[in-house]
């Protein structure tokens, strides 16, 4: 019986763990524990071992129905939820907010453009960038039951794909201090005996609750977080509307275009390295039933919410009371705020209602922070999912108390620093699935997800990233650097640069990469 255990592959033996409940274990560790010792991300002992009371813990919280499962793919057999539309829900959600509203502010409030410029660049990215990143790349999850990162391991390699993965854990704790910040904002423009403190506190507690719990709690929460958001708009419009003016401006430099160009972009793209964790444990679907949920989500959320934020913030200036909200240009809660005032107590009311659905941001990006950490390293992934979320509410709350002081500016540098890597990184994944692999989903196993000589060396995966930032580095316009390019009146352009390198190279080389491989006995 010890023979015919110890030849079983490590996705048969995770399975058997599943049996045993252990649902989150993962197959490196399984297959390289004696049997008997394994203690899985799901922290449940297996074959008889002692149970620590950590684990115990983790076994309570499971039958309260927390979410324990770490990263191994979700078996074909419990991919089995048909409801598609929550693809199209929990996107509309995280993105009909009021951050997503801050994003269109920073054209007028930032770059100086005006209500017409920014309306069209606007337009010109959702239209295009929601199409070409997070929508096409969703479709890969529940066709194959993968986490974002743990995906990245099949054209970056076992190894190599540990760079994406850290590098999209403080990504996104990056955006969940921005979240809580404007959540923070917008309690507090309600109320003077509120501040900004006492907010990001509130909503850093909300969205931890919520991302504690886990995918089908959040997907739940997501469902109908947008309805009250969705309301406070239209409250905004029929209020606001006629205030709403294209105020005279001098025409635009071309690298203030190109720089908000790139903001708008970022906000975008940084979601395509997490939209594929909330797709896990559908049922396999057609790639453009998948796509068109995904990007009517993002569109019919994203677009409304850039050109109120960029009205609104354009026409402040000849309106006192949303001067007054948006202060020197960095309290967008107060913006929003100041425009629902205009309705009364019940305008007050909706902005409460707003600020306390900003965890639907939040929430899955604190998800996904769990899920790319435990993706970095198999050491890191024998923690529970549910730990991270702690570890990212500790971590956020203090560090967005003080990024508050300077909106604008921490708001610009995250953006364009996250916006700078994920545009490698959505160019690598493409590449593959779309040139090298030529679509083919039977090119895949999962079954090798962990077992670093099944799966590509990953060189191509580095060297097309590491000649992409080559070629980022010249094109970045950021306060504390203006890289030589963009000091020629370019603007910031090095998100569009890197996309279109890093693919570039990667067709390249993983042709190259293959023969290597062929050469050495790799992935045999």
């Amino acid at each position: 019986m010890a023979d015919s255990e110890a030849g079983k592959t490590p996705a048969v033996a995770a399975s058997k763990a599943v049996e045993a409940g252990l649902d989150g274990a993962d197959p490196e560790q399984v297959d390289t524990v004696t049997v008997g010792s394994v203690v899985g991300s799901e922290g449940v002992s297996y074959g008889g071992a002692r149970e620590t009371r950590f684990q115990r813990l983790t076994r309570v919280l499971k039958s309260w129905g927390v979410e324990t499962h770490g990263i191994t793919p979700i078996p074909d057999e419990d991919r089995t939820d048909p409801r598609l539309h929550q693809l199209f829900f929990v996107w509309l959600s995280a993105n009909l907010n009021v951050l997503t509203f801050s994003t269109g502010t920073v054209g007028p409030a930032f770059f100086g453009l005006s209500l017409r410029d920014s309306l069209l660049i606007i337009l010109c990215v959702d239209l295009v960038c929601i199409m070409l990143c997070p929508s096409l790349l969703c479709p890969l999850r529940p066709k194959l039951g993968t986490r974002a990162m743990v995906q990245a391991r099949f054209s970056w390699g076992f190894y190599g794909s540990m760079i994406p993965s850290l590098l999209n854990a403080f990504s996104l704790q990056g955006f969940l201090i921005l979240n809580t910040i404007v959540g923070g904002q917008t309690l507090a423009a309600v109320s003077p005996h509120l501040d900004d403190t006492l907010g990001i506190v509130i909503i850093g507690v909300i969205s931890l609750v919520v991302c504690f719990m886990g995918y089908r709690v959040l997907h739940m929460y997501e469902s109908v977080a947008w309805f009250p958001n969705l309301v406070a708009f239209l409250v905004m419009l029929g209020v606001g509307a006629k205030h709403i003016e294209h105020l005279p401006a001098p025409p635009p430099p071309a690298s203030a275009v190109l720089s908000y160009a790139s903001i708008v972009v970022a906000s975008v793209l940084s979601w395509c390295t997490m939209t594929p964790d909330y797709g896990v444990y559908h049922a396999p679907a057609s790639s453009w039933r998948i796509f068109i949920y995904v990007y009517l989500g993002f569109f019919v959320s994203s677009l409304p919410g850039h050109m109120l934020g960029a009205a609104f913030a354009a026409s402040a200036p000849a309106v006192p009371a949303w001067q007054a909200g948006l202060g020197d240009g960095s309290n967008v809660g107060g913006l929003l705020g100041a425009v629902l005032a205009m309705s009364g107590g019940f305008g007050r009311f909706l902005t409460v209602v707003v600020a306390l659905t900003i965890p639907s941001a939040v929430a899955p990006t604190m998800y996904s922070f769990g899920t790319s950490f435990m993706a970095v390293s198999p050491l890191f992934a024998r923690v529970p999912r549910y730990a991270y979320a702690l570890v990212s509410t500790a971590i956020l709350i203090p560090v967005a108390i003080v990024g508050a002081v300077r909106f604008y500016n921490t708001l610009v540098d995250i953006l364009s620093i996250i916006g700078y890597w994920s545009a490698s990184f959505a160019a690598i994944i493409i590449a593959d699935h779309a040139v090298v692999r030529r679509g083919r989903w039977a090119s895949y196993d999962t079954a090798d997800w962990a077992r670093a000589r099944r799966l590509p060396l990953g060189g191509a995966g580095v060297l097309a990233f590491a000649g992409s930032v080559a070629l980022i580095v010249p094109c970045m316009s950021q306060v504390w650097y203006t890289g030589p390019v963009a000091a020629r009146g370019t603007g910031d352009i090095s998100m569009f640069t890197g996309f279109a390198s890093a693919f570039a190279l990667y067709v390249v080389l993983r042709p190259l990469e293959m023969r290597v491989e062929r050469r050495i006995g790799w992935r045999r």
